[in-house]
């Protein structure tokens, strides 16, 4: 690049009297400099995107990650999956957290006008490997058992669909890690309910679990008043409805039983119970957990199911267990916790 030419003009040197208020002048200018740099730095430290890159913390087999809400710091933490052992801490910060397979799926939420929010992918030392910018707030993350398929729910319109139909909007999305290729918007799937293709400008999808072949799915999908269980085929290219009032599905590890949360009452009073769906008889049985529970339980083993309640003697969030059968009755796991997610 050729430098602009430059011109110069003399000028008589200055009285020796006139220079020390110069020389005031631009140490004054410096200083206000300074300021501003250090000012402007302060706040492009702040402006910039929260960072998730954490050391000496992986996913290691054997241990029950969870989000800590101890002092509302919302950071990974672990226990291990048998018996009892102190909390180890160190992980990520998110809102929602899931893992399987040697990969993390950390959502993040910053606020401001407008808050911004961001997919994180992690590998298995929960180090960021890739960010996605999301619209709206944070509210489901799973990963597949292979590790290979993320999905995620942000709610885009309204914070909760415990109202019902038409209180809400949601955009739900599916990433694969192998061929890096980005389903944004879920409601982009073909859709058939009643054995007709359903077209509708209020579908919502959320609550995505995915089956071993890394290719089968199920969620949940809203539309005219109404929620449904969806299977969906990724290949194929499309979802297909399958009952009625079943809202975040999670598969269990051996693939044959859904969890869910079902509307058991209207209105935003207690209103789920959760239930566990045999996928070869279609028959459903609800656990023994009697409270509402608004989460997408998590399978620990092909017997046992996590979720997260409102927490006791002041605390934000607890996370509970309870047999899956039907049987036995809910047992505290972890206070202070919430997002679990066993790594085995």
């Amino acid at each position: 690049m050729t430098r602009p030419h430059l011109t110069t003009r003399s000028t008589p040197l200055p009285k020796p009297m006139a220079t020390r208020p110069r020389v005031l002048a631009v140490a004054v200018a410096a200083a206000i400099l300074a300021t501003v740099a250090v000012t402007y730095t302060v706040r492009a430290a702040h402006e910039a995107p929260p960072t998730v890159t954490t050391s000496e913390f992986a996913l290691d087999r054997g241990q029950l990650y969870f989000r800590s809400t101890q002092a509302g710091a919302g950071r990974v933490a672990r226990l291990p999956l048998a018996g009892r052992g102190p909390r180890t801490t160190g992980g990520p910060t998110c809102e929602r957290f899931h893992a399987a397979g040697g990969t993390g799926l950390c959502l993040l939420r910053r606020p401001g006008i407008p808050p911004k929010a961001y997919a994180v992918v992690l590998d298995g030392r929960l180090r960021e490997k890739r960010r996605i910018a999301l619209p709206g707030i944070p509210n489901r993350a799973r990963v597949s058992a292979s590790g290979r398929m993320l999905s995620w729910t942000m709610f885009t319109t309204g914070d909760s669909y415990s109202g019902g139909g038409g209180s809400f909007s949601t955009r739900t999305s599916i990433l694969d890690t192998r061929t890096g290729y980005l389903i944004k918007n879920m409601e982009e799937i073909p859709l058939t309910i009643d054995g007709r293709r359903h077209h509708s400008p209020d579908v919502n999808y959320w609550g995505v679990t995915f089956a071993r072949d890394d290719n089968r799915f199920y969620a949940t999908v809203s539309t005219k008043g109404k929620t449904y269980l969806v299977r969906g085929d990724l290949r194929k290219w499309t979802a297909t409805a399958l009952r009625e009032n079943v809202e975040c599905p999670s598969l269990s590890p051996d693939n044959t039983r859904l969890a869910f949360k079902k509307r058991v009452r209207e209105g935003t009073s207690d209103p789920w119970r959760l239930y566990v769906l045999d996928l070869r008889t279609l028959r459903e049985r609800p656990l023994a957990e009697r409270r509402s529970v608004d989460d997408q339980a998590a399978w620990l083993d092909d017997g046992t199911l996590a979720y997260a309640l409102p927490g006791r003697e002041g605390r934000k969030q607890d996370i509970w267990t309870v047999p899956a059968d039907g049987s036995g009755r809910p047992a505290l796991r972890i206070p202070d916790g919430s997002s679990p997610a066993a790594v085995r």
